[in-house]
Order: C-alpha cells, then sequence, then structure tokens
C-alpha cells in the first residue's frame, strides 16, 4: 500500500476553507466530510483535513496558533512558473494572502508562499531538475 499524507489543519469557517481549498485546485472527499471536518484532495497521495476547532479538540489540546504565526509551511510542487502564480492569485481571491514572504526565482526554482484564511502557509514550487546547480556549486 502506498502512503499517503493527510495535512491536519485547524479553521474557523469550515465551509470558507472549504472553498478557498478548491480555488487553490483541492476537491472534496465526501466520504470523510461532515459538519465538523472535511478531506480536500490534492493528488492521490496528498490531502487536506480541515477541521472546525471544535474537532480539531478531539486530537489534541495544544494551542491552535494565532493568523500571524507559522508552525510549518507546506511545499506542493508545480507543473510551471504560470501555476505558481495562479495559486497566489487564487488565494487571494478566496480570502487567503498572497506572498506572505518573498518570490524567489533562482532560474531553476521558483516559488511563492502563500497563507490560507486561517494563517496556514503554503508554498507552490515550480522546479527545473535539468537547470539546478551541480553538487557543491549551491548557495
Amino acid at each position: 500500500m502506498s502512503r499517503a499524507i493527510f495535512v491536519n489543519l485547524p479553521v474557523t469557517d469550515l465551509k470558507a476553507s472549504m472553498a478557498f481549498y478548491a480555488a487553490l485546485g483541492f476537491h472534496n472527499n465526501p466520504q470523510f466530510t461532515d459538519d465538523s471536518a472535511a478531506c480536500m484532495v490534492l493528488s492521490e497521495h496528498i490531502n487536506a483535513m480541515l477541521h472546525t476547532h471544535a474537532s480539531w479538540r478531539r486530537f489534541t489540546q495544544r494551542p491552535i496558533p494565532s493568523t500571524d504565526a507559522s508552525e510549518v509551511m507546506l511545499a506542493v510542487s508545480c507543473d510551471s512558473k504560470a501555476e505558481v502564480d495562479a495559486m497566489n492569485e487564487a488565494a487571494a481571491a478566496k480570502g487567503g494572502t498572497a506572498d506572505v514572504n518573498p518570490k524567489l526565482d533562482l532560474g531553476f526554482m521558483y516559488n511563492r508562499s502563500l497563507a490560507d484564511p486561517d494563517g496556514h502557509v503554503w508554498e507552490a514550487v515550480w522546479m527545473d531538475p535539468a537547470g539546478m546547480p551541480s553538487a557543491g556549486q549551491a548557495g
């Protein structure tokens, strides 16, 4: 069996968060969705589990960070620079924040960071492996 990742995120408005992630290219898996949580699927092996705060509390009592804190940065590969830009534009249009960190364009790698409405940071990344510096030449 292949491994999959389920990124669990506490959200303040489940329906708005579902619309936000749908705008980024995720689709809903109704089998794992109810009024307290929603499974949003990006690919066969990448899922975001969005939890209301009450649902989140069933799993942990650790504090939920404020929307201006960064507990983790999640990177998602994109097929082109244009797709990276489109993800950021979609984030801004659906209540998120585009470019929460400076854009990074190294020629062979291009990324932009966005935050969802609850401040969870995602990085949209495009990379051209053929253009990468050889070992020992980076940085």
